[in-house]
């Protein structure tokens, strides 16, 4: 497709930069997707095809208010244009209008049935609705219509994820036993800039859980896993911080869980198996409400994490950051006053940290320090420490601040767009934080 570009026609430079895009965007190579997308753009502004790619390429950077606006730009010129409607879905089911978001998909669908990223979309949507069968159907569709050529880290995923989601059968995910609508009270210590609740698993005698937002389900060490009788049923891709990046786990399902009077049942489970070697702690168990479709506030002060279906109606917030919820929970940040990025709020995180890819674009800093940093993909020999960073989340500011520099190429991957970076236990425990599903707010 770049050969194609010189010396083409308009006509014939238009479908070279459509044929890049998509290539591009299948190879994670978000950044110049959305380059030649913003070119694709610039050559035909009025094309609601054009305006759906380029909104497909600024999702991929993370941009999701302008990827939402870019598909809604193109269904008002011509309302059956199938990408769109996909794109519009995924943007739905970000801020949990999920039934809205099915109606998108399946329209999208009806306009072009034999495209397999839209099946995906589908699959992704069930999921969340916790419809695994149905889900699972709309993965195998999205993998027979890949193309054949295709062995990428998100099909090898798809492919694993139909078999968990078969080994459900009759299950219903995530049951919540008793009074649904209640909110749940549980105490937790902190550790290190962890919040460490106690919980009884399977029924066996209550252990140290980590509440983690930057895990998009419950995770269990092998020991952790062998400890409760967890079997695991199947493996998966997943990825985070560090060298190893993506890296096959094994998944299962536990039976029970149980924090205080709150139990949930058949909560599916991803078991660090094989378990890294080298790094200074054991691989911890940790457990993210927002997995289970559960809202949650978090009280630093009072040592006290809140969940439920809904949150009651508060006082208005000091500071409210709008939510999009893409397996993980994401925030906008900007950056040195110019460069909006995504952030994941992780509560199982520590620092303030950006991608490297993220890094590349600021301004050079010659103070840049090394650092050897851990996560759950082991290390990450080449993070380093950049000082004098300007961030912003609407009206918290950090005028000058020292931010961990981290590979998040795997988990962007995988993800499907950049992830910009990550807010742990530093910014977030000064304050008492409300993640709502519902209105989709932090």
């Amino acid at each position: 497709y770049e050969n194609a570009k010189y010396g083409a026609s308009e006509k014939q430079l238009l479908k070279a930069l459509v044929g890049q895009v998509q290539a591009l965007l299948r190879v994670a190579e978000f950044p110049r997707a959305h380059a030649e997308a913003t070119s694709l753009r610039k050559l035909a502004p009025n094309d609601p095809m054009v305006l759906a790619f380029y909104g497909d390429a600024t999702w991929a950077v993370g941009l999701f208010k302008e990827a939402e606006e870019s598909y809604k730009d193109a269904l008002s010129i011509n309302p059956e244009e199938a990408r769109a409607h996909n794109g519009l879905a995924k943007a739905l089911a970000t801020k949990s209008r999920l039934v809205e978001a099915m109606t998108e998909v399946h329209t999208a669908l009806g306009l072009s049935p034999n495209e397999s990223e839209f099946h995906h979309t589908l699959g992704s949507i069930q999921q969340r609705l916790n419809q695994f069968d149905e889900a699972a159907d709309s993965y195998e569709k999205y993998i027979d219509l890949h193309p054949h050529s295709a062995d990428s880290d998100r099909v090898r995923w798809a492919r694993a994820e139909v078999d968990f989601l078969r080994s459900f059968g009759d299950f219903v995910p995530y049951e919540i036993t008793g009074d649904k609508d209640i909110l749940y009270r549980i105490p937790f210590r902190l550790d290190n800039g962890k919040a460490i609740l106690r919980a009884r698993v399977n029924g066996q005698p209550e252990m140290d859980i980590v509440l983690d937002t930057g895990a998009e389900r419950t995770v269990f060490s092998q020991e952790g896993a062998e400890r409760v009788g967890l079997q695991p049923v199947g493996e998966t891709l997943s990825a985070g911080v560090g060298n190893v990046g993506l890296r096959n786990l094994q998944v299962g399902r536990l039976d029970s869980i149980e924090f205080g009077t709150l139990r949930i049942e058949n909560l599916p489970t991803l078991i660090k198996t094989p378990p890294l070697g080298g790094l200074p702690t054991r691989e911890a168990e940790s457990f993210s409400p927002l997995a289970v479709g559960l809202s949650m506030i978090i009280d630093y002060k009072l040592r006290e994490v809140v969940m439920g279906r809904a949150l009651p109606i508060e006082p208005a917030a000091d500071i409210e950051l709008p939510l999009r919820m893409h397996r993980l929970a994401m925030v906008r940040g900007v950056i040195n006053d110019n460069y909006s990025r995504s952030f994941v709020v992780d509560t199982g995180g520590v620092v303030i940290s950006l991608s490297r890819a993220t890094a590349a674009t600021l301004p050079h800093h010659n103070r840049n320090i090394p650092l050897k940093v851990y996560g759950t993909s082991g290390w990450d020999k080449d993070a380093f420490l950049m000082p004098g960073v300007q961030l912003q989340f609407q009206g918290i500011h950090f005028p000058s601040f020292p931010v961990v520099v981290l590979n998040l190429r795997a988990p962007s991957a995988l993800l499907g767009f950049r992830v910009g970076g990550i807010v742990g236990h530093d910014f977030l425990s000064k304050y008492q934080v409300s993640i709502d599903l519902v209105r989709s707010v932090v």
